[in-house]
């Protein structure tokens, strides 16, 4: 099962409000993506991550919902084996979206099997692993509850990593999803390295300008891949999630020298505000 595929669930987000304008300009511009697309079937998350340059994903989640209620696109939920729930819509006037919608369930279903759902998780760790090393970021625990004698206990939540450079230690939470991280469980880990007194850092495919402020004000750094990472041995599903269903997978063997150099940089920026103060 992938959380990342559900119909998402706006009302648990404080940021969206009642005729928020966000809702009504991306409304205008999925309307112009329909009469654009005419003939062709999208899912939601799919959707979302097609317009979240602008919008974050729960805004164009209330749009399509709204746009779906006026009966202003076409739209049907389906539950495919595996309890992989899809919303698909697709222009009214495409009488034929059901055989698209079933190529597409059976893409989706493949990358959201429990078995390479648990592979992408250990993906993003293991590049990680070996990647922050070559900036001189050394691990020092991983599934941290507990750190210099102070002990999570408000949720079962873990932190995956602490790493640590030049004397600073990073609270580290990896995620290598197309979705948001969960807000309660963002929150959490946020918390988490407050009590644990550790600098919080998100590595993420993306994240919420408001996640994002939120990482600041509390003195950390989000490092935002873009893309989320297949296993190599799994590049031709990787071709074909990102030729087809235009969502934003690779399979690099490594991470870039120019992602590490971006945590580099924000790393050496902290350390010179401390050593000023």
């Amino acid at each position: 099962m992938s959380f990342d595929d559900f119909e998402i669930d706006y009302e648990y987000s404080e940021e969206i409000q009642q005729n928020d304008p966000a809702v009504e300009r991306v409304t205008g511009q999925l309307r112009v993506f329909f009469e654009e697309h005419p003939d062709d079937v999208y899912y939601e998350t799919q959707l979302c991550i097609f317009f979240e340059k602008d919008f974050f994903h729960w805004v164009t989640s209330r749009a399509l919902k709204e746009m779906r209620l006026n009966n202003e696109i076409g739209s049907e939920l389906q539950t495919a084996p595996q309890n992989v729930s899809l919303r698909f819509y697709f222009h009214r006037r495409n009488r034929y979206w059901k055989r698209q919608a079933a190529e597409i369930r059976k893409i989706v279903q493949t990358f959201s099997a429990q078995p390479f759902t648990e592979s992408l998780g250990l993906q993003g760790e293991s590049m990680i692993d070996a990647g922050f090393p070559r900036i001189g970021f050394m691990p020092l625990a991983s599934e941290v509850r507990s750190w210099n004698g102070k002990v999570w206990t408000q949720t079962g939540h873990d932190l995956d990593r602490v790493f640590s450079r030049d004397g600073l230690l990073y609270g580290t939470e990896i995620k290598n999803k197309l979705g948001y991280i969960e807000q309660n469980e963002f929150r959490a880990k946020l918390a988490m390295c407050k009590e644990l007194e550790l600098i919080p850092l998100f590595v993420a495919r993306m994240m919420p300008r408001s996640y994002l402020y939120d990482v600041i004000t509390a003195g950390g750094f989000a490092l935002l891949m873009k893309y989320q990472f297949y296993p190599y041995a799994h590049r031709e599903l990787a071709r074909t999630v990102s030729t087809r269903l235009g969502l934003p997978v690779d399979c690099p063997a490594r991470l870039s020298q120019g992602t590490l150099d971006r945590l580099l940089n924000l790393h050496l920026q902290k350390l010179q505000r401390i050593n000023q103060n």
